[in-house]
């Protein structure tokens, strides 16, 4: 099986919707083994109904994905509105590997996956979340020590069902997914939604989530100055348009982690941030708009193309709720501007209440993986 099979469609009716797909996957070869099936959040509550409508009409055991706000199938995005989109390959024996966790047993969790972990020389897995797991910040990087695995994934999108599929599904799974030997050859890219204004500044002042001082001035003046004097003198100009950034250490490319800017009081000079400071942490003051998730994404498609020895057979993409439509227009924009860079490949995806990529927890962000 070369390129894999897809299928996706929108619909009332998850029925329908689930035969469309199937139509679509097609007659599937005899290696086809493993499938990635994103439902919309309207549909998270069917989940269990669907992974067995999936298997009974592909002949398919092994199946991994979760709910969004929205989902991806090849070069279309259906956000907000009731869609499913469903992916299969073929990999080698034993070459992959699902997974679910237990809350509160990590340790448990690792023991019991243990034997396929010492025979396989894991290199990557697929994630998804749960974004009510409390310590996921904690627990992804212990997860990728244990597993030698760089993860792509996102978290659960949903007001509602919080489904993790992984063969069969679970509502009260932290998280879950499927790991793969090092037979299995994967490039995988990040791309930022938002550009940095200033240099980094180091955090010598705070209490929990407040910043105090920054290089040793007033918190607030910092922010002033990066800004420049036209938001600053209007602050109310900023919300939804100014963030916070912390980079990554030892990034080779300068990648960091965005976080929400919560509040200021300038009485005090203090910024509010939506993530625990403590003196001695790095932050940057960053900009959000399309120009900016534009350019940061053709510059990490062009390096995934030049990274990439052969053409794609399928890949899988994670974007967070606050792009697609909201940042890259009505039309698709995100997954086309995909296309334009590896033609029309078979990918599927989900848009996420939060996107993973290596060991890390990142907001506005999109991860795109070959399968090569």
């Amino acid at each position: 099986m070369e390129k894999f099979a897809l299928g996706h469609a929108r619909g009332d009716d998850w029925r329908a919707v689930g035969a469309a797909c199937a139509r679509q996957l097609g007659p599937l070869s005899d290696d086809a083994n493993l499938g990635f099936l994103y439902l919309s959040e309207r549909f998270g509550g069917d989940a269990r109904a669907i992974v067995e409508f999936f298997k009974a009409e592909t002949g398919i055991v092994d199946w991994v994905g979760t709910s969004g706000h929205g989902v991806l199938g090849g070069t279309q995005e259906y956000y907000d509105e009731p869609a499913i989109a469903a992916m299969v390959g073929a990999f080698p024996r034993d070459s992959y590997h699902l997974f679910r966790a237990d809350h509160g047993d990590f340790d448990g969790f690792l023991r019991r996956h243990e034997p396929w972990l010492k025979r396989s020389n894991t290199h990557f897995g697929v994630v998804h979340a749960d974004p009510r797991t409390p310590n996921l910040d904690s627990l992804l990087p212990r997860f990728v020590e244990a597993t030698a695995s760089f993860l792509v994934g996102g978290l659960t999108s949903s007001s509602g069902s919080y489904p993790q599929i992984a063969e069969s599904v679970s509502d009260e799974c932290p998280f879950s997914g499927v790991l793969f030997a090092e037979g299995v050859e994967v490039v995988t890219g990040l791309t930022q939604g938002c550009t940095p204004l200033g240099p980094a500044h180091t955090v010598t002042e705070a209490r929990g989530n407040v910043a105090i001082t920054l290089d040793d001035r007033p918190a607030l003046d910092v922010l002033k100055a990066d800004i420049g004097e036209l938001l600053a003198r209007d602050l109310k100009r900023i919300g939804g348009y100014i963030y916070v950034a912390f980079p990554v250490a030892g990034s080779d490319r300068g990648d960091y982690v965005v976080r929400n800017l919560i509040g200021i009081d300038p009485a005090r000079s203090l910024v509010g941030i939506a993530a625990r400071l403590e003196p001695g942490q790095r932050l940057m003051f960053c900009r959000r708009d399309a120009a900016s998730a534009t350019e940061d994404l053709r510059r990490m498609l062009a390096d995934i193309k030049r990274r990439a020895r052969r053409p794609a057979r399928g890949a899988v993409y994670y974007s967070c709720v606050a792009r697609g439509p909201n940042m890259f227009g009505a039309d698709s924009g995100e997954t086309r501007a995909i296309r334009d860079a590896f033609g029309d490949i078979p990918i599927v995806g989900f848009f996420c209440n939060g996107e993973i990529s290596h060991d890390r927890l990142y907001g506005y962000t999109g991860v795109l993986s070959l399968f090569l």
